[in-house]
């Protein structure tokens, strides 16, 4: 008689392979965008469905990891590195969408010229570049036919667009940083790019003058040295985080046409909603003769950070006048300079009543790096007897160093806010 075969069924590994022949192309998509570029090349084996559908992927990471190796001979990652974008790019199958290229041991070497003038032929709409490491690369002339750019990140470039460039016409997003470029390609550059809603700059050369005329333009990010800065058509301008990167003195004989910095600075911002005042940049707003007010009041700035010497009368005679021209204010940040708090007393500068009304929005008020001097305590003092819907003060050091007086001295303070609480923070150890 002959023996009944038990019934066939597919293995495990045979029946999750089905599964994912079977998916949708996108969820398939889905699945690979989120993928390093290296592991979605490998999915290839999976099944005949996913063999090439790596290479329909728009957005293209050129990153750490995607070589793996555990040499440390930088000549062989930069190797296979290239080899990785070049077969990548050979056997890549429709748009590029994103194309960003960063990894800790790459050079400005020639073959990047190669691929911007690949991408210069596609669509690509995000373009992110970061040399890491030598000297600035320059970026070819070919970057500036890519005009579907929405979003460019250059990190540790000379830029030197050609004769006949006008401008990104799409560009939304602009962050450069370490990098190089003349006055007039900053400037031309930024006029020139008329969508722009975000501009990140940070640690660069070539130019001194910040002179942004950008319509549409929505945030602002800057950190470095630099003379001047002025706003022109930015009337949109909401987000602004700025930081001078070294000390500047206080010239008061200026001209009639430069009398005063902060005036200047506040004219083409009226609807700025959040400002950050970092380094020495609170210095050069004192520049010339402070008001006691603006003459517009920012009254949709809701969020204010400022970076100050409590000890320099004419930082302090600025950020007062910031705060008399904020009634709307509801969230406060002030970050005391320690190398400078011992330079100087002030003394008696907010017992004075600079006030006509009251904080009557500033619900969070953050002080950071006091040492306790009499300008500091001076200062948290008035803002608390100011605020009468206070919820919470922050306070934190820059040292122990009295600490238990600093707080006993603290709880002593009349709150105008009943529900105001005094939150002390122990600074980080050194």
């Amino acid at each position: 008689m002959k023996q009944r075969e038990p019934p066939k069924f597919p293995c495990k590994l045979e029946t999750e392979l089905d599964r994912l022949s079977s998916l949708p192309a996108h969820v398939i998509d889905q699945i690979l965008s989120q993928l390093p570029i290296r592991d979605a090349v490998r999915t290839s084996v999976l099944s005949k469905k996913w063999r090439y559908k790596w290479a329909t992927v728009p957005h293209l990471v050129f990153d750490n990891h995607c070589v793996s190796t555990s040499s440390q001979d930088q000549t062989f990652i930069k190797n296979k590195l290239v080899n990785i974008v070049d077969h990548v790019l050979l056997l890549h199958n429709g748009p590029i969408l994103k194309f960003k290229l960063s990894h800790r041991d790459l050079l400005g070497v020639s073959d990047i010229d190669r691929w911007i003038l690949y991408m210069s032929r596609s669509c690509v709409k995000e373009f992110i570049l970061e040399i890491w490491k030598g000297q600035r690369y320059k970026v070819p002339s070919s970057l500036f036919l890519c005009q579907n750019l929405i979003h460019l990140e250059l990190f540790n470039c000379l830029l030197k667009p050609p004769s006949t460039f006008k401008g990104f016409r799409n560009l939304k997003s602009l962050d450069l940083q370490h990098i190089t470029l003349s006055q007039d390609v900053f400037e031309n550059l930024i006029s020139s790019s008329p969508t722009l809603e975000r501009l990140t700059l940070m640690n660069f050369d070539g130019f001194t003058h910040l002179n942004i005329d950008a319509p549409n333009l929505q945030f602002f990010d800057i950190g470095g040295v630099f003379d001047d800065v002025t706003f022109e058509n930015t009337f949109h301008l909401a987000l602004v985080s700025i930081g001078l990167y070294v000390n500047v003195k206080n010239d008061q004989a200026m001209g009639p046409g430069n009398s005063c910095k902060l005036l200047r600075f506040f004219v083409h911002l009226p609807h700025i909603r959040r400002l950050e005042i970092q380094s020495y940049f609170l210095k050069y707003l004192a520049i010339g003769n402070v008001p006691s007010r603006l003459p517009r009041p920012c009254v949709d700035l809701n969020y204010l950070s400022i970076r100050i010497n409590f000890n320099d009368l004419e930082e302090n005679l600025a950020a007062l006048c910031l705060l008399r021209s904020s009634p709307n204010l509801q969230e406060l940040e002030m970050l005391a300079r320690p190398e400078e708090t011992g330079i100087g007393v002030l003394t008696n500068f907010w017992e004075v009543d600079h006030w006509t009304s009251l904080f009557s929005q500033l619900r969070m008020v953050k002080i950071v790096g006091i040492s306790g001097i009499r300008s500091e305590l001076e200062f948290i003092k008035f803002v608390l007897s100011n605020s009468p819907v206070l919820e919470t003060m922050t306070i934190k050091p820059a040292s122990l160093e009295g600490g238990w007086d600093l707080i006993k001295e603290l709880l002593r303070f009349r709150r105008a806010s009943a529900r105001a609480e005094i939150i002390y923070l122990d600074p980080q150890p050194q």
